[in-house]
């Protein structure tokens, strides 16, 4: 079973190198494993509360995405996306809006920290509060809940988040009565890198301390590094490599054999100037054929947008169904749909005969494993279920689908659907010819479940 893990990129600015060594290199690295069903999405609805600068976000979100993908991300791999393109989010958003504590909103960290401030400026507690602000953390709930996410890394400052995206998605599913949302885990992330600037703080676009990762080619990056600030110690005079923002750089970048090396000149008393210099070409092995390829996807805006619009279709494969189950058990199902609902399950008045029902047929496998189908009325197979070795279990999970309805999690395959329970599949539907046949099939079998849930 693959844990699926859901990663979010504010697009308020252009990538540097500590953004590389603290979350895009472990992220890329973390995608690749085959137990890992990964999730990155450019999180540009919430750079509109950062930011109005539109020339500014639209910008950092085709630096960000060809940062990403010149650094290795495979879209083929993986799915990437910008969070713009999925309407299901801010749908979602809404309907979580309306199960929201205000109390719980009112304790997010980053909305006191702003009351504080402007407390201890003497201002009204939200002045220049908005409430995007306010509401960032259901957003964030509904960037998670609508993938069913199983585990989101963060920092130990995000947290809260998390706990938010898990109070809501179980609060729905009491309120709703069903297993709508996978709760998701914060996935800590302990042993992020976490590079120095050029003053010897933590290297951030809020210090003006950065080292550019791409922008500018070699040029620039060789400038920054020879503004990174060192001591007064002379060439020739050892230096102190604990106490170096040069050698933590180096060794971001750098093998225990090169770092030991490094560090023994740095002991040896290397000169300032010359420890930069290998610094930069170091850092330069790795960079320049990345920057390379990510030149080369800058100059071709237009190849960007097809992988994050392909990517867009992969998300919305999974959030759809997810929205059109969310929408029937708030009741903001169609009219037409709920005239068939509500005649699935007709009483016998005058001797009339009952309409027919999908059915489950149970059968033996010729390994001795235990399965089931799930019929329409009509007779057309709609699901097959896994296999179980135990009889009971295959009962088990038709019970819980006739529980379900049409609430159960289906995923958009390219040419069948998956039926998921608590993130795993547990049944599949036969291959369609095309996607259309496939999207008709998707509205027979939620209909044949709602008129399951509707039986005595």
């Amino acid at each position: 079973m693959q844990t699926r893990v859901l990663t979010g990129i504010t697009t308020t600015g252009t990538p540097h190198l500590g953004n590389y060594v603290g979350a895009i290199r472990p992220a890329i690295d973390a995608s690749r494993r085959a137990d890992v069903d990964a999730f990155f999405f450019m999180a540009d609805y919430h750079a509109l509360i950062k930011s109005d600068d539109a020339a500014r976000i639209e910008r950092s979100r085709l630096e960000i995405a060809a940062s990403w993908l010149a650094a290795g991300l495979d879209p083929q791999k993986v799915t990437f996306y910008r969070q713009s393109d999925i309407p299901e989010i801010p749908e979602l958003t809404w309907f979580l809006t309306c199960v929201a504590a205000k109390g719980m909103l009112n304790r997010a960290h980053a909305y006191k920290a702003a009351v504080e401030r402007n407390t201890v400026a003497g201002e009204d507690p939200d002045a220049a509060i908005t409430a995007g602000l306010y509401m960032y953390p259901v957003l964030m709930a509904a960037d998670i809940l609508a993938f069913d996410a199983h585990q989101v890394p963060v920092g130990r400052d995000q947290i809260q988040h998390i706990e938010m995206a898990r109070d809501l998605g179980q609060r729905f599913n009491h309120l709703h009565g069903g297993d709508f949302f996978v709760l998701p885990e914060a996935l800590i992330e302990e042993q992020v890198a976490t590079l120095p600037g050029l003053d010897g703080r933590k290297m951030s676009k809020s210090y003006d301390n950065t080292i550019p990762l791409f922008a500018g080619g070699a040029r620039r990056l060789r400038e920054a590094v020879m503004r990174i600030v060192t001591d007064s110690r002379l060439p020739g005079e050892p230096k102190d490599p604990d106490d170096s923002a040069l050698f933590t750089i180096f060794r971001a970048f750098a093998s225990e054999t090169e770092t030991a090396a490094f560090r023994q000149a740095l002991l040896e008393g290397m000169g300032w100037g010359d420890a930069k210099q290998v610094l930069c070409e170091r850092i330069e092995t790795d960079l320049a054929p990345l920057r390379e390829r990510y030149e080369a996807l800058i100059r071709d805006p237009a190849g960007i947008e097809e992988i994050l619009q392909q990517g867009a279709r992969k998300a919305r494969a999974i959030a759809t169904p997810k929205l059109a189950a969310l929408r029937e058990a708030l009741g903001l199902r169609s009219s037409s749909a709920s005239a068939t609902a509500g005649a699935s399950s007709p009483r016998p008045v005058g001797g009339v005969k009952p309409q027919k029902m999908p059915r489950f047929a149970s059968f033996r496998d010729a390994d001795g494993n235990f399965r089931f189908r799930l019929f329409a009325a009509d007779g057309e197979e709609l699901l097959l279920s896994s296999a179980f070795a135990d009889p009971k279990a295959a009962g088990a999970l038709q019970k819980r689908l006739k529980t379900l309805g049409s609430a159960a999690v289906l995923q958009v395959k390219p040419l069948c659907l998956l039926l998921e329970l608590e993130g795993r599949p547990v049944a599949r539907t036969p291959d369609y010819a095309d996607e259309s046949a496939r999207d008709k099939a998707l509205l027979r079998l939620r209909e044949a479940l709602g008129q399951l849930a509707t039986e005595d």
